[in-house]
């Protein structure tokens, strides 16, 4: 459908952390993730195999003094990695949006491919930011992750708790309301003609 191979790779290092991304938007859901926090591989895994986002992370940080610094700095090289893929945006759906249950937890997410970065998230139970999941990964980072994609990859979305009770749903559910929202958003589509924005550009 398009010549241009929708890929990218971002390396960031820093004093806190060191960072690959390789995404490639047109894949199959195939991942290799290793950041040192158990349970964000877990979700980075279920990003990747239900967005249909090969996706690749390879990160090494300051774990031992927090998990802050290395989730943080890997979702900003994710959102990075993909306004590099996306390009021009040329022929996408543009916008994406995906209901996701999780047990008794239930999650929706909308996203406009816009390039204006924007992000609402709302609806977790009170007390869910303070929830260490999985021995390292704090609640509080769910929305600090969505913050950095959505800013770094100039895109607007929403996510939204709907019910949940179980910290590890609420996150689980969240992140594969994300993937499902952003595969349809990033999808080519045979009937979009150009860039698909009044304005003519994204």
């Amino acid at each position: 459908m398009t010549a241009t191979k929708r890929t990218a790779r971002i390396e960031r290092a820093t004093s806190e952390s060191s960072v690959l991304v390789e995404i490639d938007l047109d894949g199959t859901g195939r991942t290799e993730i290793s950041t040192g926090v158990p349970f964000y591989d877990h979700m980075l895994t279920a990003l990747g195999k239900h967005s249909l986002i090969d996706l690749t992370v390879r990160a090494e940080g300051d774990t031992h003094i927090d998990a802050h610094h290395t989730v943080e700095d890997v979702a900003i090289c994710l959102g990075e990695a993909l306004k590099v893929a996306l390009g021009d945006k040329r022929g996408i759906a543009r916008f994406g949006d995906a209901h996701v249950p999780l047990d008794e937890a239930l999650a929706r997410a909308v996203v406009d491919v816009s390039g204006r970065p924007y992000l609402v998230h709302e609806g977790e139970p009170a007390g869910q930011e303070y929830h260490l999941i999985g021995g390292h990964f704090t609640g509080s980072l769910t929305r600090h992750v969505l913050e950095s994609i959505a800013h770094h990859a100039n895109i607007c979305l929403h996510v939204t708790l709907l019910s949940g009770r179980d910290p590890h749903h609420i996150v689980e559910a969240q992140f594969k309301a994300l993937a499902r929202a952003l595969r349809a958003a990033v999808a080519l589509d045979p009937r979009v003609d150009g860039i698909p924005s009044t304005k003519g550009a994204l």
